[in-house]
Protein backbone atom coordinates (compact mmCIF):
# COMPACT_ATOMS: atom_id res chain seq x y z
CA UNK A 1 0.00 0.00 0.00
CA UNK A 2 1.32 3.38 -0.97
CA UNK A 3 1.91 5.76 1.68
CA UNK A 4 1.91 9.69 2.33
CA UNK A 5 2.83 11.79 5.35
CA UNK A 6 0.33 14.67 5.74
CA UNK A 7 2.11 17.49 7.35
CA UNK A 8 -0.39 19.83 8.39
CA UNK A 9 -0.92 22.77 10.70
CA UNK A 10 -3.71 22.55 12.81
CA UNK A 11 -4.22 26.31 13.47
CA UNK A 12 -3.92 28.06 9.90
CA UNK A 13 -6.69 30.22 8.45
CA UNK A 14 -9.38 29.90 10.69
CA UNK A 15 -8.14 26.22 12.53
CA UNK A 16 -11.15 24.61 10.76
CA UNK A 17 -8.54 22.22 9.03
CA UNK A 18 -9.07 19.58 11.83
CA UNK A 19 -12.59 19.35 10.70
CA UNK A 20 -11.97 18.25 7.39
CA UNK A 21 -9.08 15.36 8.81
CA UNK A 22 -11.43 12.74 8.66
CA UNK A 23 -12.80 13.70 5.35
CA UNK A 24 -8.83 13.60 3.53
CA UNK A 25 -8.07 10.24 5.27
CA UNK A 26 -11.35 8.71 3.70
CA UNK A 27 -10.73 10.28 0.82
CA UNK A 28 -6.94 8.34 0.41
CA UNK A 29 -8.36 5.26 2.15
CA UNK A 30 -10.50 5.27 -0.73
CA UNK A 31 -7.78 5.46 -3.18
CA UNK A 32 -5.89 2.52 -1.61
CA UNK A 33 -3.40 5.20 0.46
CA UNK A 34 -2.43 5.20 3.96
CA UNK A 35 -1.67 8.69 4.71
CA UNK A 36 0.43 9.15 7.94
CA UNK A 37 -0.18 12.46 10.21
CA UNK A 38 2.38 15.05 11.38
CA UNK A 39 0.67 17.48 13.47
CA UNK A 40 2.75 20.61 13.45
CA UNK A 41 4.17 22.77 16.46
CA UNK A 42 4.89 26.43 16.89
CA UNK A 43 8.33 25.75 18.74
CA UNK A 44 9.39 24.39 15.17
CA UNK A 45 9.25 20.96 13.46
CA UNK A 46 13.27 19.38 13.00
CA UNK A 47 12.12 16.28 14.09
CA UNK A 48 9.76 15.75 11.01
CA UNK A 49 13.04 14.90 8.98
CA UNK A 50 13.85 11.93 11.10
CA UNK A 51 10.02 10.74 11.00
CA UNK A 52 10.18 10.82 7.41
CA UNK A 53 13.29 8.71 7.29
CA UNK A 54 11.21 6.26 9.70
CA UNK A 55 8.17 5.84 8.09
CA UNK A 56 10.05 5.97 3.99
CA UNK A 57 6.78 7.38 2.40
CA UNK A 58 6.15 7.76 -1.46
CA UNK A 59 5.09 11.99 -0.56
CA UNK A 60 4.31 14.53 1.48
CA UNK A 61 1.50 16.66 1.25
CA UNK A 62 1.51 20.05 3.43
CA UNK A 63 -2.01 21.50 5.36
CA UNK A 64 -1.94 24.75 6.05
CA UNK A 65 -1.26 28.25 4.56
CA UNK A 66 2.16 29.52 2.76
CA UNK A 67 4.11 29.61 5.96
CA UNK A 68 3.40 26.01 6.25
CA UNK A 69 4.58 25.03 2.79
CA UNK A 70 7.67 27.30 3.26
CA UNK A 71 8.20 25.41 6.19
CA UNK A 72 7.53 21.71 4.44
CA UNK A 73 9.72 22.91 1.17
CA UNK A 74 12.79 24.21 3.83
CA UNK A 75 12.84 20.91 5.59
CA UNK A 76 12.41 18.47 2.59
CA UNK A 77 15.32 20.86 0.40
CA UNK A 78 17.47 21.37 3.26
CA UNK A 79 18.43 17.70 4.28
CA UNK A 80 18.19 16.54 0.53
CA UNK A 81 14.78 14.76 0.84
CA UNK A 82 13.77 14.40 -2.61
CA UNK A 83 9.92 13.62 -2.19
CA UNK A 84 6.87 14.67 -4.47
CA UNK A 85 4.91 17.63 -2.32
CA UNK A 86 1.10 18.31 -2.52
CA UNK A 87 -0.17 21.17 -1.46
CA UNK A 88 -3.48 21.29 0.64
CA UNK A 89 -4.29 25.10 0.83
CA UNK A 90 -6.09 25.22 4.42
CA UNK A 91 -4.75 28.97 5.24
CA UNK A 92 -5.56 32.71 5.24
CA UNK A 93 -3.41 32.81 2.30
CA UNK A 94 -2.57 30.09 -0.39
CA UNK A 95 -0.96 32.08 -3.26
CA UNK A 96 1.18 28.90 -4.70
CA UNK A 97 -1.28 26.32 -4.32
CA UNK A 98 -3.81 29.53 -6.07
CA UNK A 99 -1.41 29.93 -8.83
CA UNK A 100 -0.70 26.43 -9.49
CA UNK A 101 -5.08 26.11 -9.72
CA UNK A 102 -4.25 22.60 -7.67
CA UNK A 103 -7.31 22.89 -4.45
CA UNK A 104 -9.90 24.28 -7.07
CA UNK A 105 -11.18 20.43 -7.24
CA UNK A 106 -9.98 18.42 -4.71
CA UNK A 107 -10.80 15.21 -5.57
CA UNK A 108 -9.51 15.09 -8.88
CA UNK A 109 -6.06 16.68 -7.04
CA UNK A 110 -6.59 13.44 -5.20
CA UNK A 111 -6.71 11.67 -7.71
CA UNK A 112 -3.54 12.56 -9.25
CA UNK A 113 -1.38 12.57 -6.21
CA UNK A 114 -2.50 8.59 -6.06
CA UNK A 115 -1.49 8.45 -9.72
CA UNK A 116 1.90 9.96 -8.56
CA UNK A 117 1.46 12.69 -11.34
CA UNK A 118 3.64 15.91 -10.45
CA UNK A 119 6.45 18.04 -11.93
CA UNK A 120 9.33 19.76 -11.00
CA UNK A 121 9.87 23.44 -9.72
CA UNK A 122 12.24 25.94 -8.80
CA UNK A 123 12.87 27.66 -5.60
CA UNK A 124 14.59 30.33 -4.17
CA UNK A 125 17.32 30.51 -2.18
CA UNK A 126 18.33 33.39 0.50
CA UNK A 127 21.39 32.62 2.61
CA UNK A 128 20.48 29.25 4.02
CA UNK A 129 16.53 29.63 3.30
CA UNK A 130 14.27 28.49 0.45
CA UNK A 131 11.51 29.93 -0.53
CA UNK A 132 8.46 28.54 -3.12
CA UNK A 133 6.72 31.66 -3.85
CA UNK A 134 8.25 35.07 -3.06
CA UNK A 135 10.70 36.76 -0.80
CA UNK A 136 9.73 40.59 -0.63
CA UNK A 137 10.66 43.93 1.37
CA UNK A 138 9.76 47.43 1.71
CA UNK A 139 5.85 48.78 2.73
CA UNK A 140 3.27 46.09 3.11
CA UNK A 141 5.76 43.26 3.57
CA UNK A 142 5.53 43.59 7.46
CA UNK A 143 1.42 43.33 7.33
CA UNK A 144 1.57 39.54 7.30
CA UNK A 145 3.36 39.71 10.59
CA UNK A 146 1.45 42.60 12.04
CA UNK A 147 -1.91 41.37 11.81
CA UNK A 148 -3.17 39.88 15.02
CA UNK A 149 -3.61 35.67 14.96
CA UNK A 150 -7.58 36.62 16.06
CA UNK A 151 -8.11 38.87 12.91
CA UNK A 152 -6.91 36.82 10.36
CA UNK A 153 -9.11 33.79 11.43
CA UNK A 154 -12.08 36.36 11.32
CA UNK A 155 -11.74 38.22 8.18
CA UNK A 156 -9.40 35.96 6.39
CA UNK A 157 -7.72 37.81 3.58
CA UNK A 158 -9.94 41.04 4.53
CA UNK A 159 -7.23 41.59 7.59
CA UNK A 160 -4.63 42.02 5.25
CA UNK A 161 -6.36 44.34 2.79
CA UNK A 162 -7.66 46.87 5.94
CA UNK A 163 -4.14 46.93 6.97
CA UNK A 164 -2.94 47.77 4.05
CA UNK A 165 -5.30 50.36 3.78
CA UNK A 166 -4.26 51.74 6.60
CA UNK A 167 -0.72 51.88 6.08
CA UNK A 168 -0.96 53.87 2.24
CA UNK A 169 -0.21 57.07 4.23
CA UNK A 170 3.11 56.34 5.72
CA UNK A 171 4.40 54.86 2.62
CA UNK A 172 8.23 55.90 2.03
CA UNK A 173 10.48 54.96 -0.68
CA UNK A 174 13.78 53.49 0.09
CA UNK A 175 16.82 53.39 -2.37
CA UNK A 176 17.52 50.27 -3.84
CA UNK A 177 20.43 49.22 -5.69
CA UNK A 178 19.45 46.26 -7.82
CA UNK A 179 22.01 43.72 -9.58
CA UNK A 180 20.27 41.06 -11.74
CA UNK A 181 22.70 38.53 -13.53
CA UNK A 182 24.98 41.55 -13.36
CA UNK A 183 23.01 43.93 -14.32
CA UNK A 184 22.69 47.13 -12.05
CA UNK A 185 19.40 49.06 -11.50
CA UNK A 186 19.62 51.95 -8.91
CA UNK A 187 16.00 53.46 -7.87
CA UNK A 188 14.08 54.37 -5.49
CA UNK A 189 10.97 52.07 -4.63
CA UNK A 190 8.17 51.48 -2.28
CA UNK A 191 8.41 47.87 -2.38
CA UNK A 192 10.17 44.72 -4.33
CA UNK A 193 8.82 41.39 -4.96
CA UNK A 194 11.08 38.59 -5.92
CA UNK A 195 8.60 36.21 -7.13
CA UNK A 196 7.90 31.93 -8.90
CA UNK A 197 4.29 32.25 -9.63
CA UNK A 198 2.00 35.22 -10.61
CA UNK A 199 0.07 35.14 -6.82
CA UNK A 200 1.46 37.34 -4.56
CA UNK A 201 -0.59 38.36 -1.07
CA UNK A 202 -3.61 36.99 -2.75
CA UNK A 203 -3.52 38.71 -5.31
CA UNK A 204 -3.32 37.42 -8.64
CA UNK A 205 -1.47 38.00 -12.07
CA UNK A 206 0.28 40.15 -10.69
CA UNK A 207 2.65 39.88 -14.39
CA UNK A 208 2.86 37.93 -17.21
CA UNK A 209 4.89 35.07 -19.02
CA UNK A 210 6.05 33.90 -15.69
CA UNK A 211 6.92 29.79 -15.06
CA UNK A 212 7.74 27.79 -11.98
CA UNK A 213 10.17 26.03 -13.90
CA UNK A 214 12.25 28.11 -16.17
CA UNK A 215 15.64 28.46 -14.17
CA UNK A 216 14.51 32.09 -13.63
CA UNK A 217 12.65 33.83 -11.14
CA UNK A 218 11.19 37.79 -11.82
CA UNK A 219 11.85 41.01 -9.63
CA UNK A 220 9.03 43.78 -9.69
CA UNK A 221 9.49 46.72 -8.07
CA UNK A 222 6.90 49.59 -7.36
CA UNK A 223 9.43 52.86 -7.89
CA UNK A 224 8.87 56.28 -6.34
CA UNK A 225 6.21 57.70 -7.61
CA UNK A 226 2.57 60.17 -7.08
CA UNK A 227 -0.17 59.10 -5.04
CA UNK A 228 -2.21 58.77 -7.55
CA UNK A 229 -0.13 56.23 -9.87
CA UNK A 230 0.30 54.16 -6.50
CA UNK A 231 -3.51 53.97 -5.71
CA UNK A 232 -3.69 53.13 -9.86
CA UNK A 233 -1.42 50.13 -9.09
CA UNK A 234 -2.66 49.10 -6.08
CA UNK A 235 -6.39 48.66 -7.60
CA UNK A 236 -5.03 47.07 -11.04
CA UNK A 237 -3.28 44.32 -8.18
CA UNK A 238 -6.54 43.76 -6.53
CA UNK A 239 -8.47 43.93 -9.69
CA UNK A 240 -6.04 40.65 -10.70
CA UNK A 241 -4.58 43.02 -14.00
CA UNK A 242 -0.80 42.04 -14.02
CA UNK A 243 1.37 45.57 -13.52
CA UNK A 244 4.73 44.27 -15.02
CA UNK A 245 4.78 46.60 -18.05
CA UNK A 246 3.24 50.10 -16.19
CA UNK A 247 6.34 52.78 -16.27
CA UNK A 248 6.30 53.23 -12.32
CA UNK A 249 6.98 49.30 -12.13
CA UNK A 250 10.64 48.20 -12.72
CA UNK A 251 10.42 44.21 -14.45
CA UNK A 252 13.44 42.19 -14.22
CA UNK A 253 14.24 38.31 -14.99
CA UNK A 254 17.10 36.85 -13.83
CA UNK A 255 18.79 33.37 -12.21
CA UNK A 256 20.61 35.79 -9.61
CA UNK A 257 19.39 38.61 -7.55
CA UNK A 258 21.99 40.77 -5.08
CA UNK A 259 19.56 43.39 -4.00
CA UNK A 260 21.32 46.60 -1.24
CA UNK A 261 19.67 49.28 0.45
CA UNK A 262 21.32 52.36 2.96
CA UNK A 263 19.80 51.97 6.42
CA UNK A 264 18.10 48.65 7.67
CA UNK A 265 15.31 46.90 5.71
CA UNK A 266 13.88 43.22 6.92
CA UNK A 267 12.95 41.26 4.20
CA UNK A 268 10.04 38.14 3.88
CA UNK A 269 10.00 35.08 2.63
CA UNK A 270 6.22 33.20 1.67
CA UNK A 271 5.06 35.50 4.31
CA UNK A 272 7.66 34.48 6.91
CA UNK A 273 10.02 36.61 8.87
CA UNK A 274 13.12 36.81 6.46
CA UNK A 275 16.87 37.84 6.96
CA UNK A 276 17.62 42.14 6.92
CA UNK A 277 18.83 43.68 3.58
CA UNK A 278 20.98 43.21 1.66
CA UNK A 279 19.74 39.93 0.20
CA UNK A 280 21.60 37.53 -2.58
CA UNK A 281 19.44 35.50 -4.23
CA UNK A 282 19.74 32.19 -6.02
CA UNK A 283 17.54 30.31 -8.34
CA UNK A 284 17.69 26.81 -7.69
CA UNK A 285 16.54 24.46 -11.13
CA UNK A 286 13.55 22.41 -10.70
CA UNK A 287 14.78 21.88 -7.31
CA UNK A 288 11.12 20.13 -5.78
CA UNK A 289 8.28 18.07 -7.41
CA UNK A 290 4.83 19.23 -6.80
CA UNK A 291 2.42 16.91 -7.59
CA UNK A 292 0.32 18.60 -9.63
Amino acid sequence: MQKLVLFYNPVSGHAAFKNKLDWIVEAFQRRGILLLLYRTKREGNEDFVEFLREVKPEGVLAAGGDGTVHECVNLLVKNNIDLPLGIIGSGTSNDFATYLQINEDMEAYFDKIAAGSCRRMDVGKVGDKYFINVASAGMMTSIAHEVDRRLKNALGKMAYYLKGIGEIPKFRAVPLTITADGEKHEIEAFLFVVINSGVVGSMKNVAEKLAVDDGKLDLLAIKKCGVHKLMAVTADLVAGKPVSEKDCVLHLQARNFQIETTGELQSDLDGEVGPMLPLHIETIPQAIAIYC
